[in-house]
């Protein structure tokens, strides 16, 4: 003798009556940290700024966040700094990322 047939709501009421109460989550959300960089440049910082960048063969905003832990913002103006200095010289002018390499003296040939 065949299966009787199960009309949707049977179906949908026995398929919710059994088995997990909750929906499956599939994962469970890596949450990244938040990160605690300085918004303003303290003198130790200025200090180990304007000493270290100068030997650095690529300088971005990106680079000074990642090694200084400081803000965007502050990485910027410390970057228009060194670049009045004549610390560091401009490459690439884009509008959304200067890139910057160390000042070298001329050579004479």
């Amino acid at each position: 003798m065949p299966p009787a047939k199960q009309s949707k709501a049977q179906i949908a009421a026995a398929a919710s009556s059994g088995g997990k109460k909750t929906k499956k989550k599939w994962s469970k959300g890596k949450v990244k940290d938040k990160a605690q960089h300085a918004v303003t440049l303290d003198q130790p910082t200025y200090d180990k700024l304007v000493k270290d960048v100068a030997t650095y063969k690529l300088v971005t905003v990106s680079v000074l966040v990642d090694r200084m832990k400081v803000n965007g913002s502050v990485a910027r103006a410390a970057l228009r700094e060194l670049e009045a200095r004549g610390t560091i010289k401009q490459i690439v002018g884009h509008s959304k990322q200067l890139t910057y390499t160390r000042a070298v003296a001329a050579v004479d040939e």
